[in-house]
């Protein structure tokens, strides 16, 4: 079979039978999936808002908050540096660089204050070796390596009609589902800390910790999410190989 007669075969095999419209239905997977993204999107981005609008009693800013964190669990070896855009706060356990977006960085605000916590929770798990941490470390190369040929090895399983290639795109899919599995109990563990910290030591008020955490429980929906929609998509994966099966 050679290669365009393959791509066709694929396309009328799997988009047809939908009331005859040519409409493949494990499509709409991958809408949901899209779907639940977008909206924990737009929530973490609409609460982020919010409380970037509220200013800390202390007038304490994003950097301030993460050092006095850091030092509260006997860090010091951990730099923060600034970087570039919106949300993109991040700690680098390779570096021990705890690096604050500008929006949180220079920011007096409850959010900024919190997101700089949550990263500061991070480190002390890098600290700690936290072990949904360090597996999380270890599945990067695979995870990455998955997420980049699942796909293309999956497709062309089914275009050659070779089970095998089917069967090792399916595989490479679920590297990067479990990394995001992994993710989770990372990232809660994560705020989990953040606050604990802000509390004891009075960082933050009462109220100033509660929007603190819907900040933190609307970032941490965005993982779920994320989650979610990957495991549509491996659903989607296994609907369509066992369809080329009976194809």
């Amino acid at each position: 079979m050679n290669l365009l007669a393959g791509v066709n075969s694929y396309y009328y095999g799997f988009g047809r039978g939908f009331y005859g419209w040519g409409f493949d239905p494990t499509y709409l997977l991958a809408i949901l999936g899209l779907v639940l993204t977008l909206i924990a999107s737009a929530r973490v981005k609409g609460t982020f808002q919010k409380y970037s609008r509220v200013q800390t009693r202390s007038g304490m800013t994003g950097a301030m908050a993460a050092e006095q964190v850091l030092h509260a669990c006997g860090i010091y070896h951990v730099s923060i540096q600034r970087v570039s855009g919106d949300l993109t706060d991040h700690y680098d356990p390779r570096s021990k660089t705890l690096r604050l977006s500008d929006s949180t960085y220079g920011s007096s605000s409850v959010a900024a204050v919190c997101v700089a916590a949550h990263e500061c929770g991070h480190a002390v798990q890098d600290q700690l070796q936290y072990g949904p941490l360090v597996l999380r470390s270890t599945l990067v190369p695979a995870a990455n390596f998955g997420s980049t040929l699942a796909w293309p090895v999956f497709i062309a399983g089914l275009i050659f009609s070779m089970r095998p290639l089917v069967t090792v795109g399916i595989v490479l899919f679920c590297l990067a589902v479990l990394f995001q599995l992994v993710t989770l109990p990372v990232e809660f563990n994560a705020s989990s800390r953040a606050m604990k910290i802000l509390q004891d030591t009075g960082m933050l008020s009462q109220e100033e910790l509660a929007g603190g955490k819907k900040v933190l429980s609307a970032a941490a929906m965005t993982y779920v999410a994320a989650l979610a929609s990957s495991l549509l998509q491996l659903l989607r994966l296994i609907l369509l190989a066992r369809r080329n099966d009976r194809d």
